[in-house]
């Protein structure tokens, strides 16, 4: 299993990183922890480790996790 799923309890944001995620997905929830920890445990989530950040691609969208913290840094819609 990988080891950003067995410590998904851990993943947590800014309130710089809350907003930051809302505008640049475009979505309204005010979970954006919860709305990540879906994208992350879904069952087609691509999870990949490069350097200090797990960046994760589900549901169209793109998730950057950092790997010591858990802080969700960021997340993008995925480029087509």
């Amino acid at each position: 299993m990988n080891l950003l799923i067995e410590n998904i309890d851990k993943l947590h944001t800014t309130e710089l990183g809350t907003e930051r995620i809302k505008r640049n997905c475009k979505i309204e929830t005010d979970d954006v922890v919860q709305w990540s920890k879906v994208q992350i445990l879904d069952e087609t989530a691509k999870i990949e480790r490069i350097g200090k950040n797990w960046y994760v691609s589900a549901g169209g969208y793109k998730i950057t996790v950092n790997v010591h913290s858990y802080t969700i840094i960021t997340a993008h819609l995925a480029k087509a």
